[in-house]
């Protein structure tokens, strides 16, 4: 019964539009009070939660992705795929996808990777022919790459709960986010030849593939930087973050020279926004974490699991049903702070791996990114386009049936997303 009414009232805070970060905290606050607990825990849960090492990647990983935004490095990308691949059928949709894959190995953010390559892509497409309504929902989804592909911020913040490695979550992440790149690539195939009006490119000269490959190059060398340093063990994603900003001034203001005083300001105060916003969210979840443990409510919602949910098939299968519904009202990253540590026990019992739970949990929080009324990546892709809202949303429900392949085939062959890490 206490589970019930402290989920019940949580929700109901939620419904009252309190921000995320205040309703956990408050309703710690007033649980720790009425059950004699010292108030101070949450102050105390609070501090702490922002002194983890692992965390200052957050805010250095968001500095990158904003310096990179601003630095125009997404033009360059984009440009310098659709020389190589832009003469195949639906050719242009697959430089985008392929565009988000890579600055979603740059950046770890799905906003900044759905507003980056969308200022360049959605004019372009829907001048060369496409359906503005495909655009739009393949630049949501596409986006959506940035929180799978590591880095990915959601990914450092699940290991943070669950004590699980960042770098193994981080290998984990490939797999699944090149097979939906894969399967979004696919499906802008199959729309293309379906639709006989949208129009084959020329293919590009061997003269511009060249000189559009080398002006991107340092941006690919970037990402290719960050993951192998993780991968390698020669850094910690904190290191690797740090280095990599490193990397993200020296390429927009020395190599590509786009980056003005001006515009880093606006990149370090957007940064700034960001990251207050992630990591006040995640103090506070820390902090209610705790105030349910005392009430023994994760041990309990673990227990009912256990014994009503025998298989771990059906487990994933309810906690699809219950993020896809959740997705439609909450935003991912309080998702994955509101859920992940009331299933995470259950886990062991049930003989899933929490690596591979936390690459299953990240692409289902990608659902949540692009599905209606809340979808962050809609409201992105609808300012960028300047287009009605219910024209993005519509676009979107065919990359969330390809997600949800996605989940089935790596639930049915989880090495897509363990065998690197056992490597």
């Amino acid at each position: 019964m206490t589970t019930i009414a402290v989920l019940g009232g949580l929700l109901g805070l939620l419904a009252l539009r309190v921000p995320v970060a205040f309703a956990m905290a408050g309703l710690a606050v007033f649980l720790l009070l009425i059950g004699g607990f010292s108030p101070l825990i949450v102050p105390q849960s609070l501090h702490a939660a922002t002194q983890s090492f692992v965390l200052i990647s957050v805010p250095l990983f968001v500095m990158m992705s904003s310096i990179l935004l601003k630095g125009g490095v997404g033009s360059d990308l984009f440009e310098a795929v659709q020389a190589w691949v832009g003469h195949w059928p639906g050719g242009l949709a697959i430089a985008t996808v392929i565009s988000c894959a890579i600055f979603a190995a740059i950046s770890g953010s799905s906003v900044a990777c759905a507003a980056t390559i969308g200022t360049v892509a959605i004019p372009e497409m829907i001048r060369r022919g496409y359906p503005p309504r495909f655009v739009y929902g393949l630049l949501a989804a596409g986006g959506t790459l940035g929180i799978l592909i590591p880095p990915s911020i959601p990914m450092i913040v699940y290991g943070f709960i669950t004590e699980e490695s960042v770098t193994q979550l981080f290998v984990a992440g490939v797999g699944p986010g090149l097979l939906l790149a894969v399967l979004f690539s696919a499906y802008s195939v199959f729309f293309a030849i379906r639709h006989k009006e949208i129009p084959r490119e020329t293919r590009a000269s061997s003269a511009v593939r060249r000189r559009a490959g080398l002006r991107a190059l340092p941006a690919i060398a970037v990402a290719v930087f960050v993951f192998v340093a993780i991968y390698s063990g020669a850094a910690t994603p904190t290191e690797a973050a740090a280095v990599g900003l490193a990397f993200a001034l020296a390429l927009t203001t020395l190599v590509l020279r786009t980056m003005t005083w001006a515009k880093f300001k606006e990149a370090a105060v957007e940064a700034m926004v960001t990251t207050v916003a992630v990591l006040l969210i995640v103090a506070a979840a820390t902090a209610f974490g705790k105030a349910i443990a005392f009430y023994r409510i994760p041990q309990e919602i673990s227990t009912f699991i256990v014994q009503n949910i025998g298989s771990a098939a059906l487990f994933i299968a309810a906690t699809t049903v219950i993020l896809l519904v959740m997705g439609c009202f909450l935003e991912a990253m309080s998702m994955m702070l509101l859920m992940v540590p009331v299933l995470a026990p259950a886990l062991r019992a049930l003989g899933i791996d929490p690596i591979w739970f936390g690459v299953f949990f990240t692409i289902m929080i990608e659902c949540a990114l692009i599905t209606p009324p809340v979808g962050l990546n809609l409201y992105v892709i609808q300012a960028i386009a300047k287009a009605n809202l219910q024209d993005v949303a519509a676009g979107v429900w065919a990359f969330v049936g390809l997600m949800l392949v996605g989940v089935g085939a790596l639930y049915v062959f989880p090495g897509i997303a363990l065998y690197f890490t056992r490597v």
